[in-house]
């Protein structure tokens, strides 16, 4: 995780010229640019400060600061992933057409968020089969 810190500290300090330069070479006349540059710098150092808060609370060396580890030393349980499931479709479809029902108008946004709220509960019990007694 050292190596993560080191990282996003450096990038923060990176983007802070690059933004000004940015600016000056624009002639300050596109401040998107300039505004989205310069955000990145204390995204950056919040994301540092996170990591290094985190880090304090694990074991001192991880396996990603082992110069010599392997990916292999990194591997652990990530949970479970459904083989096949159909409900992440159903989301993505209620999502599309509840931005298109905030054109079209908000009884098609509506109808389409009851999809979303089906497709959520269904992804969420996909392998729900019931409390067992114990």
């Amino acid at each position: 995780m050292r190596t993560a810190v080191k990282l996003f500290t450096i990038l923060g300090v990176f983007f802070l010229p690059v933004g000004i330069i940015y600016g000056f070479v624009t002639s300050w006349s596109e401040p998107v640019g300039v505004v989205a540059l310069l955000l990145l710098v204390p995204e950056m150092w919040m994301s540092a400060f996170y990591i290094h808060a985190t880090a304090k609370r694990l074991p001192a060396v991880g396996p990603e600061d082992n110069p010599r580890g392997e990916i292999a030393d990194a591997e652990g349980d990530y949970g479970f992933f459904a083989p096949k499931s159909w409900w992440p479709i159903m989301l993505a479809g209620a999502a599309a057409l509840m931005f298109m029902g905030i054109a079209v108008g908000w009884w098609f946004f509506l109808l389409a968020a009851g999809l979303g709220i089906i497709g959520l509960i269904g992804w969420v019990f996909e392998f729900f089969h019931g409390e067992h007694a114990v």
